[in-house]
């Protein structure tokens, strides 16, 4: 059906995957010093406030998951977006601490529904021999989001005040919502013979078990992360970095873009452990130097090495759960891929703000490059020694 990979169709569903995730980035960096500034709150609930979020983003994804398959991802969509205007509207209305927690409940249901149905249409219209370039093209709109969100919400909410940002977030998702609707929609397909819907009850109708060993795997690389995400603007003003800090995420973008199309390419033709090894290896090497900075030169080499191990995991470990995966159950395998890997990270600040005290900044991400080798060691024993003798190739 899609015999090419840059569609219209795949230009505006990335487009509008960006948008959206634009938004989320913005908010969650700016949301905990709102917090404790207009409403006196602890930094723990500052924190609940940034991650309640992810909470009602898994509760999204859940639901979504169950019923995508069976209707037409543009309708989850367009749904998941009419609601996401409608929360990011709710902010205006935030005058408690209570309001607040529920708006960003809500908000993470409506981006949960919205950002599972962009990435089923993404893997839907990408041809399969292209898989792994394309989803890696693809991921580059979060991978984008990620460094222009902060950097956007830190500007606005110094310049104008936090309200500025709900302003620019509204326009923000109704430009979102107009490039949804020019996206086709995508046909049903077919399911296998002995494949009965009706059969399917209890937690597989919410889980596809194929995309479970790489998901798996991909919760210690989300905890990894989120100790970079979280903890590094703290960590580098302790070690009187903090300027370089706010270039660490557009040099992680950038190395991300430069290796993107090689590391795609790399994964369609000789096979996902020829990306997987080399890109953990990597993450680990950039966490290890995260641990040992003391200059700025060190800190961005650290994000090159972050940048091409995290930015090529997530595309690649999420071309692998799908192509794991039958076709007609694409839906329900890319929320399971993102329930494991949103929960990831969302665990992660909090387990890791209770080590902090007992270990400090540089132990924690030494601990981190650890959890990256045993991540390695179960992506060998889960999903590499089966690739290995059976190369998609």
């Amino acid at each position: 059906m899609y015999d090419k990979l840059w569609s219209k169709d795949f230009i505006f569903i990335t487009i509008t995957n960006f948008l959206m995730y634009l938004i989320h980035y913005t908010l969650i960096v700016t949301v905990t010093i709102f917090t404790i500034d207009k409403y006196h709150a602890s930094e723990s609930m500052g924190g609940l406030a940034a991650g309640i979020f992810i909470i009602g983003m898994l509760f999204g994804r859940l639901a979504s998951g169950r019923v995508i398959d069976s209707l037409q991802p543009k309708k989850v969509l367009l749904f998941g977006v009419t609601f996401s205007i409608i929360t990011v509207g709710l902010y205006f209305a935030i005058n408690s601490l209570l309001i607040l927690m529920i708006v960003r409940l809500l908000h993470g249901i409506a981006f949960g529904l919205s950002s599972t149905a962009t990435g089923t249409i993404s893997s839907s219209i990408i041809p399969d021999k292209r898989k792994g370039e394309g989803i890696g093209y693809y991921a580059l709109s979060v991978t984008t989001a990620s460094a222009i969100g902060p950097f956007t919400g830190i500007l606005l909410n110094q310049r104008f005040g936090f309200e500025s940002i709900f302003v620019v977030s509204l326009i923000v998702i109704i430009i979102a919502f107009v490039f949804s609707l020019l996206i086709k929609g995508l046909p049903k397909p077919e399911p296998l013979e002995d494949d009965d819907d009706s059969s399917t009850k209890g937690i597989n109708a919410y889980i596809q078990k194929e995309a479970l060993p790489i998901s798996f795997v991909v919760i210690f690389v989300g905890i990894a992360y989120s100790s970079v995400l979280s903890f590094l603007t703290v960590y580098t003003e302790q070690i009187n970095l903090a300027t370089a800090s706010s270039f660490f995420f557009i040099i992680y973008a950038v190395s991300t873009f430069v290796t993107r199309p090689f590391t795609g390419k790399i994964y369609d033709n000789y096979g996902e452990n020829k990306v997987m090894y080399p890109v953990l290896i990597s993450f680990m090497l950039g966490l290890i130097l995260l641990s040992a900075t003391h200059t700025s030169l060190l800190l961005l080499i650290s994000a090159i090495f972050i940048g091409i191990g995290y930015g090529t995991i997530i595309p690649s470990a999420q071309a692998i759960a799908i192509q794991q995966s039958p076709v007609e159950k694409i839906g329900l395998a890319t929320s399971t891929f993102y329930m494991f890997a949103d929960f990831g990270a969302g665990i992660g600040p909090f387990i890791l703000g209770i080590m902090i005290p007992i270990m400090g900044y540089r132990n924690l991400y030494v601990t981190m490059a650890i959890l990256i080798i045993i991540s390695i060691v179960f992506y060998f024993i889960l999903h590499g020694k089966k690739a290995a003798k059976n190369p998609n190739y």
